[in-house]
């Protein structure tokens, strides 16, 4: 079952006009006289969404500690029995997110992390970091498989295919690159930002990417070809940070400096969604979707809280709070309601939060 088939599409966010969802159903204020006799119906009482969809109630779980310096990036492996982690520390961390233990070091790279990804079968992580190269490593043996080379500065950002067969990263000199992972060999460069490129995401079925730079643009790639085939700008001249297609590749979520989160149809270039309240002024920070319980959108906040927002409504359905410094990195568990959080110094702790019952 698609978790976004339902998403409401009729209205934008593109000039701030309110928004029609099929959880609030808008009424006209004075409705015309019946004209004629009807049948009485039973009437059908419709509850506001705040009151019909339980709000979430996730609580700390675990605090993990062990990252000497800013933590970057949090993510489950795809089967959820593990959680990677890395920072500016130049290591990658691997934990059991139901314990709280830390399982390994991934130790190799000479500068600091700014992300990691896993593949498909998680046998495998993706790591990016500013010595300018990719590690492949096997996790279980915790050594390198593979050692990436090709951009020239530091690797902001890495992503798998869903197949698991290519690699997408972005480079602070302005490239996206494509590898066979299989080879370990760069196949496509895609020139056509001109900043650090700070996220990169394949849809799922591989054949489109979309990026996104410190120069203000979202770009989207055809894979195959290299040729960008859309470029889209948050508005008030915003600067977006991090990009990610939705579960159903139909539309992007994107992060920006002006504490915002919006949610794109990427097809007809408009703002579906826009979601607020957090604070996002200077920091990378991530933003995800979470489908296991409600439809849930998640990201961090420079005032050290994670937020939870309805996706429908937009509303905050809820903030964590428990981090002393702010949260840049989050991620959500792909079968069960668990969030991992992650902070720069002088928090430097991954917190784990659960909720027990999924809304109804």
């Amino acid at each position: 079952m698609d978790p976004l088939a339902d998403i409401d599409e009729s209205t934008t966010d593109d000039d701030n006009a309110s928004q029609t969802t099929e959880d609030d159903p808008q009424v006209p204020d004075n409705p015309p006289p019946v004209s004629v006799p009807v049948p009485p119906v039973q009437p059908q009482v419709v509850q506001p969404a705040s009151t019909r969809r339980e709000r979430p109630n996730y609580q700390l779980r675990h605090t993990l500690r062990g990252h000497t310096r800013s933590i970057s990036a949090v993510k489950f492996s795809p089967d959820g029995t593990l959680l990677a982690s890395c920072a500016a520390d130049n290591l990658v961390k691997i934990w059991s997110p139901f314990t709280g233990e830390l399982i390994r070091n991934l130790s190799g790279h000479t500068k600091g992390l700014s992300d990691v990804a896993w593949s498909i079968d998680g046998t495998y992580l993706a790591s990016a970091s500013d010595d300018t190269t990719i590690r492949i490593w096997n996790v279980d043996t915790g050594l390198t498989t593979k050692h990436l080379r090709g951009h020239s500065s530091f690797v902001f950002c890495v992503n798998y295919s869903v197949a698991s067969d290519l690699l997408v990263s972005g480079g602070c000199e302005g490239d996206v690159r494509i590898w066979n992972v299989a080879r370990g060999k760069c196949t496509k460069t895609l020139n056509g930002h001109m900043d650090y490129v700070t996220a990169v995401h394949f849809n799922r079925d591989a054949t489109l990417v979309v990026s996104c730079a410190l120069d203000g643009l979202i770009r989207i790639w055809n894979t195959t070809t290299g040729q960008c085939l859309k470029t889209l700008t948050e508005g008030n001249d915003a600067v977006c940070q991090h990009v990610q297609f939705s579960p159903n590749s139909k539309y992007i979520l994107s992060t920006a400096h002006d504490s915002a989160i919006r949610l794109w149809d990427y097809h007809t270039s408009r703002c579906l969604k826009t979601y607020m309240g957090h604070r996002n002024e200077k920091y990378c920070i991530a933003a995800c979707f979470s489908v296991t319980g409600g439809k849930w959108i998640v990201a961090g906040s420079e005032d050290n809280k994670v937020y939870i927002w309805d996706l429908q409504s937009r509303e905050v359905a809820q903030t964590l709070e428990a981090h002393s410094g702010v949260v840049v990195a989050v991620a959500t568990h792909p079968t069960q309601n668990m969030i991992a959080s992650g902070s720069i110094e002088p928090d430097l702790a991954i917190r784990i939060w659960s909720d027990r019952e999924p809304p109804t």
